[in-house]
């Protein structure tokens, strides 16, 4: 099987497994005051300094998480519930993962008012617009969120300009760095910059398995200035703002992967962005149709995300499984049904246009074989899917 969806989840870097099963031979729980409980305790603290040192921040500031999605949630809502009354807008840019769309959403239900910022043609955020949306001290949002990299469609975002921005309107901005850490350069500190107090950026989320750590394992990190509301209560664990046993293996196996990602990730992107260059001057020459979206240089190495008019996204991805080969159509599955991806219509394309894309991501595993065999099975996918005429469905 050639896998090329690791922007969806990377396998398991032997580093992580190796220092898990470490991990889980130690008895204790990390919050008991006997000798067992506190050397679980050193273990849970040296892994939030390895994080910590990894993603610029202060080790206080490493909140462990169950994943992205936990994280993303105790952000949003969090922050919402910690501001007086519960009143303003959330600041939320088009083509937002649907972890940040449908929290929002249901923060709409409870009295926010969502404050959309549209994209460009290849998915950035322009700051100006970010700006304006987080209005004056008069009329500050309550928050502000954004994607540090799109997800489906790879396009990097100025997330010093945005947290800049957030800074000036002294308004709490979030960002969700889930497929942007370990694969461009994050800096808590540098992108908070001068910031001071409980606004400009105040948390980014993070999530292990997008980076070789287990499913189940992600992070958030909180400004000491942030007022924070949990999501859970008892206990009163990291700062009072996830409660709960610490999972001292997880947050070991993920300072792991974050550590090894981290060292690799010059070379590693290198090495990504060949293979991705190479894939997308394949698809231009075999299919000359096919059209590269999200930023072409501003993406994130790796990312191949690609239109295929005429064919439909779902159809190609269902002849290249069969052909052994893993890709992604890039939009949210409910019920077995394929819905056109936002993130394409959010880029100004039509619904045929949002329903005929493909997103390869390659990582780790990835290698010019890989390659050779999507190139050589693409034609005829493409030649099938559109002969089938279901990107034509409304």
């Amino acid at each position: 099987m050639i896998y090329l969806d690791h922007a969806a989840s990377t396998p398991l870097r032997p580093a992580a497994r190796d220092a898990w099963i470490a991990a889980t031979a130690e008895v204790g729980n990390a919050s008991s005051v006997h000798g067992s409980g506190q050397a679980a305790r050193r273990v849970l603290e040296d892994a939030r300094e390895e994080v910590a040192a990894r993603l610029d921040c202060q080790p206080i500031e490493v909140v462990f998480t169950g994943g992205g999605t936990e994280s993303i949630n105790l952000a949003l809502k969090g922050l919402w519930w910690a501001r007086p009354g519960n009143t303003g807008a959330i600041v939320l840019p088009d083509g937002e993962h649907h972890a940040t769309l449908d929290t929002a959403a249901w923060l709409a239900t409870q009295g926010a008012v969502v404050r959309p910022v549209g994209l460009d043609a290849v998915g950035r955020i322009a700051p100006a617009s970010f700006a304006e949306a987080m209005g004056s001290d008069a009329e500050a949002a309550a928050l502000a969120t954004a994607l540090v990299v799109n997800n489906e469609v790879g396009t990097v975002q100025d997330a010093a300009a945005l947290a800049a921005a957030a800074a000036v309107a002294r308004v709490p901005l979030h960002l969700d760095a889930v497929g942007a850490v370990a694969h461009v350069p994050v800096s808590f500190a540098g992108w908070r910059g001068d910031a001071r107090g409980a606004s400009g950026l105040v948390a980014l989320s993070l999530s292990g398995h997008k980076f070789g750590a287990p499913v189940g394992t992600g992070a958030l990190v909180v400004s000491r200035h942030a007022a924070l509301a949990p999501l859970l209560h008892g206990g009163g664990q990291q700062r009072g703002l996830r409660s709960g046993t610490p999972d001292v293996a997880g947050a070991v196996a993920l300072a792991a992967a974050l550590a090894e990602a981290s060292d690799e990730l010059a070379s590693e992107g290198a090495r990504l962005r060949a293979l991705a260059d190479r894939l997308i001057a394949g698809i231009r020459a075999a299919i000359p149709a096919a059209e590269l979206l999200g930023d072409p240089v501003g993406r994130v190495p790796g990312n191949v995300h690609v239109l295929f008019p005429g064919a439909a996204g779902e159809s190609m991805l269902f002849l290249l499984d069969q052909a052994g080969i893993s890709v992604s159509i890039g939009s949210a599955c409910q019920a077995g049904v394929a819905e056109p991806s936002h993130v394409v219509l959010a880029l100004g394309r039509d619904e045929r246009a949002a329903r005929s894309v493909l997103r390869m991501t390659l990582g780790v595993t990835s290698t010019d074989a890989d390659v050779d065999a999507v190139l050589a099975a693409l034609p005829e996918a493409y030649a099938r899917a559109s002969g089938s005429r279901t990107a034509d469905r409304s």
